[in-house]
């Protein structure tokens, strides 16, 4: 049976917005249904919700649904860590476009940081990532991917998510199979776990899907 991802990663958007406009985002076509901010270009720090991060049955939680860490102001990613230290129970996620401004040192081992890959343009941001964040755990999310990635160095890296662009946005691009499986080979070939979303079902079969999570990870049974 395909996992949903939803359900084993809750969303606690702790910043919401983000300067990247990218064609493709559904962050910013939330905002625009729900009206979170007025504004989805200028990040907002809600700090009402950090009371979010304190839950004592152990779950794993994106904090970056909403926003890109390289937006965060220096205090708010102060704060956040600091809350992040204060829970070891649980998992958090931070994803970025941009790691050449991030500059962090991690001193806590349930931090997880990844970055976002769609085009071979975007492939030096994992050697970015692991020069400018120092501590924690690394992540390569591939999702929209708008063509065949080729080879890829992910050593140092603990967890590949792969996915397609979702949404109805004119020139979209469905992720090709044969793209994920070449990731997939690549990351199963070092021992890395593979997550495919979703979204890819229909693009691959259920057969064809992996679905696998870091064994650092709350176990959460759906």
């Amino acid at each position: 049976m395909v996992k949903y991802i939803k359900d084993y990663i809750k969303n606690r958007n702790i910043v919401v917005g983000c300067t990247n406009n990218c064609a493709y985002c559904y962050a910013r076509i939330n905002n625009q249904r729900f009206h979170e901010i007025p504004d989805f270009s200028k990040p907002v720090f809600f700090e009402r919700k950090l009371k979010m991060l304190d839950k004592k049955t152990p779950g794993n939680y994106l904090l970056t649904g909403m926003s890109d860490l390289a937006d965060w102001k220096d205090e708010w990613k102060e704060i956040v860590l600091k809350r992040v230290k204060e829970n070891p129970q649980n998992i958090f996620i931070f994803l970025t476009k941009s790691p050449e401004r991030l500059e962090l040192h991690i001193d806590t081992d349930n931090a997880w940081f990844g970055v976002t890959v769609t085009c071979k343009a975007d492939i030096n941001r994992i050697q970015k990532l692991k020069k400018n964040v120092h501590g924690g755990h690394f992540i390569v999310t591939l999702e929209p991917i708008f063509e065949d990635l080729g080879e890829l160095n992910l050593d140092g890296i603990e967890w590949i998510v792969i996915g397609t662009e979702t949404g109805k946005r004119k020139g979209k691009i469905d992720t090709k199979p044969e793209w994920a499986f070449h990731i997939a080979e690549q990351a199963q070939k070092m021992k890395i776990p593979v997550f495919m979303k979703e979204d890819l079902y229909g693009i691959l079969s259920e057969e064809e899907m992996i679905q696998e999570f870091p064994n650092k990870f709350v176990k959460i049974e759906v």
